[in-house]
């Protein structure tokens, strides 16, 4: 008759076991393991009761005695630590547990009140792997040094104190003193420029020196500048710029065909090449003038050479000169 009794039981809690989850199943198994101690420990308290009163009958100084001593302990009730516990695990996680049903609450502990211990880390400063129980980095295999970060940071004495706060004095001084130039926009003031003198003192920049260009038209002499109303455009007589036009400093054996963007001129009228060989003409030929490879005559569909600048033939003496030194130099096997 005792095996449904207890089966009925067993496939209930079975099914709540099922439904509670988390920390709630948690304390529930531990509830349940001190209610069977505690059931265990009333059940054989009867058949030792008369042992227990014999052994009572003895004195008990040196129980007494026999506790240990705790220099600083002092003695608080079991139930306090459990209340401790129990709001500590309920404010974190958000559950109502009642200590007399978690533990049993019955007599007082020893606490011993010991200072707040802070854990120290220390970092290796060449792998930055942190070290472990021994002083030697388990990455690097480096033996911990002065070098090694500390956290947290060891304390410092008020002498070190004091030379942090000059040494930081002394720097912001030296900030302050010698500071970023901080260009100001502020034109309310008349600026007045001035510049060294040249002698005695070396120039920033020595760059190549350049000539500047310019062109005078040879109608009226005037100056062709640059900002014109019309590019390459006389604004005296409207005249526009040609070949014939003087250009200061004169370069006409870098530009044998004309100067770029100039218009054929009267005296020069530029150089023209055969449309059919592709041989350039003397300059100023006139129409009707033959080639000297294919004799075509020149005519209007020869177009004209553009005008660019060309590097100079070399002199052929001077080749020759070359030539002849070159072959100087040569051994007598080669």
């Amino acid at each position: 008759m005792s095996s449904p009794a207890t089966a009925l039981p067993m496939g209930s809690g079975s099914e709540e076991d099922k439904k509670r989850k988390g920390v709630g199943k948690v304390f529930h198994q531990v509830r349940t393991v001190f209610r069977r101690s505690g059931r265990s420990k009333k059940g054989t308290a009867g058949p030792t009761a008369p042992a227990a009163a014999v052994i009572t009958s003895a004195p008990a100084a040196p129980a007494a005695a026999s506790e240990p001593q705790y220099e600083g302990a002092t003695r608080i009730p079991r139930i306090q630590i459990h209340e401790e516990r129990a709001k500590k695990l309920g404010a974190r996680f958000g559950l109502e547990i009642k200590p007399d049903e978690w533990h049993s609450s019955e007599g007082d502990v020893l606490r011993v009140e010991k200072s707040v211990r802070m854990r120290i880390h220390r970092e290796c400063h060449r792998c930055h792997s942190a070290f472990g129980a021994g002083n030697e980095c388990p990455n690097c295999h480096h033996k911990r040094c002065k070098k090694c970060t500390r956290h947290p940071p060891k304390p410092r004495t008020e002498e070190e104190k004091q030379a942090n706060r000059e040494k930081r004095e002394a720097l912001m001084r030296r900030n302050k003193q010698l500071g970023p130039i901080i260009p100001s926009y502020d034109y309310s003031e008349t600026i007045i420029l001035t510049r060294p003198r040249k002698t005695g003192q070396d120039l920033v920049y020595k760059g190549k020196p350049r000539m500047r260009v310019r062109r005078h038209c040879h109608m009226c002499n005037n100056l062709i500048a640059a900002n014109t109303k019309q590019p390459r455009v006389c604004d005296n007589c409207g005249h526009r710029r040609c070949a014939d036009c003087p250009r200061d400093p004169d370069a006409k054996k870098k530009y044998p065909y004309g100067y770029p963007n100039d218009e054929p001129g009267q005296v020069f009228k530029g150089v023209y090449a055969c449309h059919e060989c592709r041989k350039k003409f003397p300059p100023n030929a006139e129409d009707g003038t033959e080639c000297p490879k294919c004799s075509h005559k020149k005519c209007s569909d020869c177009p004209r050479v553009k005008p660019k600048k060309v590097d100079p033939e070399p002199d052929p003496e001077i080749m020759e000169s070359l030539r002849r030194r070159m072959e100087s130099l040569k051994t007598a096997e080669s």
